[in-house]
């Protein structure tokens, strides 16, 4: 799988260039500009890595523009678990925060998304799309039918973010054969206000960018957020269902995006 336009290619790591690249950008993303835990070593390397990488896929987007520093090439990172990976391996990386028995005892082909990040001067052009568009192809190739992941809010205090956490959950709570549940360990509830003190329009403004994106393609939330204090984020549990997309997501999702 492999894309590319005049400044960007988007492609599965291969090398070991390739997944520290993506690394990289995780520790500037993550540690450096959202303020998320890093070990001494990580901090020595300037990059960010976990138990779990080995097990991903890693969908990296890569600019052809002057770098001082080749792995400063990667600008953009997705990181991609199948089931069958995670059950050869350590299992799903949201497990920790989120009870998943409902996607993993699913006959269905599931996909575990996370580590979503692109660099910040790469921002508010292509090259986000292009990585949804790999994305879209990676899943029709493998016949997955249900996408999950966490997705974050900035910080660990709720309370800038109350109306917002009520808006996901009054209004778009995943079905039952879905509706996974944040551990009760670490349970945040989500519907802090009732519907009637939520204003729909201000609400919407609060919710990070990628969860916008994934609501307009008719994704859905697990129950109760999980403040991950590592990372300095409160965390909900995004799912989509492809089967029940709206038709016109759907068509836009599988028609041929030039993606080869």
């Amino acid at each position: 799988m492999q894309t590319a336009t005049r400044s960007y290619q988007v492609k599965l790591a291969e090398t070991e260039e390739e997944r520290l690249g993506a690394q990289r950008l995780r520790y500037r993303v993550f540690v450096e500009e959202m303020g998320a835990a890093a070990s001494p070593a990580q901090r020595a390397a300037r990059r960010e890595w976990d138990a779990f990488d080995p097990y991903f896929d890693h969908l990296i987007l890569t600019t052809d523009a002057p770098v001082d520093d080749p792995l400063d090439r990667v600008v953009g990172v997705y990181r991609l678990m199948r089931r069958a990976a995670a059950r050869a391996g350590l299992g799903f990386y949201g497990a920790a925060e989120y009870d998943l028995g409902l996607i993993e005892a699913s006959p269905r082909e599931s996909l575990e998304l996370g580590r979503s990040c692109v660099a910040a001067e790469h921002r508010g052009g292509t090259g986000m799309h292009l990585m949804w568009n790999a994305l879209a192809e990676y899943v029709l190739a493998r016949d997955i039918e249900i996408l999950f992941g966490a997705a974050s809010f900035p910080g660990v205090d709720p309370a800038p973010y109350d109306e917002a956490l009520s808006l996901l959950h009054h209004r778009h709570l995943a079905p039952p054969d879905l509706r996974v549940r944040a551990r009760p360990e670490h349970f945040l509830a989500m519907d802090r206000l009732p519907p009637a003190a939520v204003d729909p329009a201000r609400a919407m403004r609060l919710v990070p960018p990628l969860i916008k994106a994934y609501l307009r393609f008719g994704g859905v939330v697990g129950e109760g957020a999980f403040v991950d204090r590592a990372f300095n984020t409160i965390d909900v549990c995004v799912l989509m269902d492809t089967a029940r997309m709206k038709a016109e997501r759907r068509a836009f999702y599988t028609r041929d995006r030039g993606v080869g």
